[in-house]
């Protein structure tokens, strides 16, 4: 009887410690399956792995998407935030964290994420006002006639992107003189400094409504 009664408890005890090392393990080996790109897109998941998600700062607006975007013109972006050339608390500090090689491996990746249909060779037609609006600022010159080709590989693809983003990234180039917010580049400061906020949000809602080379790719850090 006695000894039964210590093998049921040896037992109940073993069950007990095999439970218990059942989550870290799980966790352990989670980990272990991840592959080198995963460890490194894993801060990029929480907002541009989710469809509709939103930014609070310096606005609510949709967060971009990369997905399909050159991989030198977010490589340029990811090391921009990185020297401060953009201000943004957030991005920034990610973009601290990256290595070269990591900035250049996640620029790689998410270049070939998504694979949409081409958008067509000519846009559709612009309002007449919008359209001297992006004539006045040769936005074709570097975007391409579609917006979705452009011209050097370090700039990026604007047609489809989220009109409400777009709107956000032009008024940064009008912005001085914030620690927080704003962005450093000679050119685009120099075309949107000619137009109102009103302009910039109608050449942004035209842009944000052609097809888009452009997508987002769901992705879960729980998968």
């Amino acid at each position: 009887m006695k000894i039964a009664l210590l093998c049921s408890t040896l037992l109940a005890l073993s069950t007990g410690f095999a439970g218990a090392q059942t989550a870290p393990a799980a966790a352990a080996a989670a980990s272990a399956a991840a592959t080198p790109i995963e460890t490194k897109i894993a801060s990029c998941i929480g907002c541009h792995g989710i469809k509709g998600y939103q930014a609070s700062f310096p606005e609510v607006h949709k967060v971009p998407m990369i997905a399909g975007q050159d991989a030198r013109y977010l490589a340029a972006a990811l090391n921009a935030y990185k020297k401060g050339d953009r201000k943004h608390p957030t991005m920034r500090a990610i973009a601290g964290t990256l290595s070269d090689a990591d900035i250049t491996d996640i620029s790689a990746y998410y270049q070939q994420q998504a694979r949409p249909a081409a958008a067509p060779e000519q846009p559709a037609p612009a309002p007449d006002g919008v359209a001297a609006l992006l004539a006045k600022g040769a936005c074709a010159s570097c975007h391409g006639a579609n917006y979705s080709k452009p011209v050097d590989g370090t700039y990026p693809k604007i047609a489809g992107q989220h009109a409400d983003y777009l709107y956000v990234a032009l008024k940064s180039y009008k912005t001085d003189g914030s620690a927080q917010v704003g962005r450093n580049n000679a050119i685009m400061s120099a075309q949107v400094k000619q137009f109102t906020l009103a302009e910039l949000k109608a050449m942004a809602n035209y842009l944000g409504a052609l097809p888009s080379d452009l997508a987002i790719v769901p992705q879960s850090k729980f998968r």
